[in-house]
């Protein structure tokens, strides 16, 4: 176990630096799990990294990064999601499914490396960093191109959550409407918070719930996506679910989500639990921005960034007008 202290420590002063940054006004849009993620960055371009560290900083971007996704399901009340009704569960997953399409689709067409095509697509529509994070995991992606992901999906979010502010006195949305807009169509649940609030407390509830929506509906799609990422290595049919990797740490998330909803752990744990869980994946972060290439980004970025930027704006289109047709419907 000593082996890891010296690296578990430093991506642990690390995420706790992330958190009190994150309460700084401007940066609370970009989010903890981001900001740790540049800390990584810049503590390696200018201390390095010892060798010392590098076995605690492996450990927190894998065990933790997965320990935090279990712990981070007693934010999800199932409840609250049936509660929601069918129209925004079904805008929910129509969103999911055509961000995914789409992004993952505009990323190869530029010519962006597969994995970091459908790890933007994944981060930009399910729930940005942890959505990265899990599905990096079922395609075998590697840390820089997770680091790449994450930094492109965080800097999409923060930019569409200052145009949600700036344009919600225009769309004509009840402030409901505007809340289920803004939680069906934004990356990071920092950025669905950050942008609802404007519309106010009516607006935020309605906002997370069809955020953790979408978040419930990570498992399945990554259980989707590791079968592909299976048919695609392997090249044959009927033997790709041999090669399917079952994440434990999704079924974990779905177990805790599970309890959470049963009431079984009192709502103040609970809410001890989700910041340890945000603690862990910042921790996980900062390890994944201590192992990032600065290079990744240049060769990998630019198109990524371009595809997901086109990929997000048509996201927002396709989700107002799901929106819109969900009031004219009722």
């Amino acid at each position: 176990m000593r082996k890891y202290v010296h690296g578990l420590l430093l991506t642990l002063g690390l995420a706790l630096t992330a958190q009190v940054l994150a309460r700084v006004p401007v940066l609370s849009i970009v989010g903890p799990l981001v900001i740790a993620i540049l800390l990584g960055m810049a503590w390696r371009a200018a201390r390095g990294v010892t060798a010392g560290a590098v076995p605690g900083i492996d450990f927190s971007g894998r065990i933790l990064l997965r320990t935090g996704i279990v712990l981070l399901g007693m934010r999800l009340h199932l409840g609250d999601i049936v509660q929601a009704g069918a129209g925004s569960v079904a805008i929910a997953l129509a969103d999911i499914v055509f961000g995914l399409l789409v992004v993952y689709g505009l990323c190869r067409w530029l010519g962006v490396e597969a994995r970091i095509g459908m790890l933007t697509a994944c981060g930009t529509a399910i729930c940005g960093a942890a959505a990265v994070g899990a599905i990096g995991s079922q395609i075998n992606a590697r840390e820089e191109e997770v680091a790449v992901s994450t930094g492109i999906v965080a800097l999409l979010g923060t930019g569409f959550t200052v145009v949600y502010t700036l344009v919600y006195p225009f769309l004509g949305l009840s402030s409901e409407l505007y809340g289920l807009f803004s939680g069906a169509t934004l990356h990071e649940i920092a950025h669905v918070l950050a942008a609802a609030a404007p519309a106010g407390s009516a607006a935020l509830d309605v906002a997370v719930v069809a955020k953790l929506t979408r978040v419930a509906l990570l498992v399945p799609v990554a259980l989707l996506i590791g079968w592909w990422a299976a048919r695609q290595e392997r090249g044959e049919q009927g033997e790709e679910w041999k090669k399917v990797t079952l994440p434990w740490f999704l079924f974990g998330f779905l177990a805790a989500s599970g309890v959470h909803s049963l009431g079984i752990v009192p709502a103040d744990w609970a809410d001890r639990l989700v910041r340890l869980a945000y603690l862990l994946m910042a921790m996980a972060m900062a390890g994944l921005g201590l192992n990032a290439d600065p290079g990744a980004f240049r060769r990998h970025g630019t198109r990524a960034l371009t595809a997901g930027l086109a990929g997000s704006a048509l996201l927002s289109l396709f989700g107002y007008g799901l929106v819109r047709l969900l009031a004219y419907i009722h």
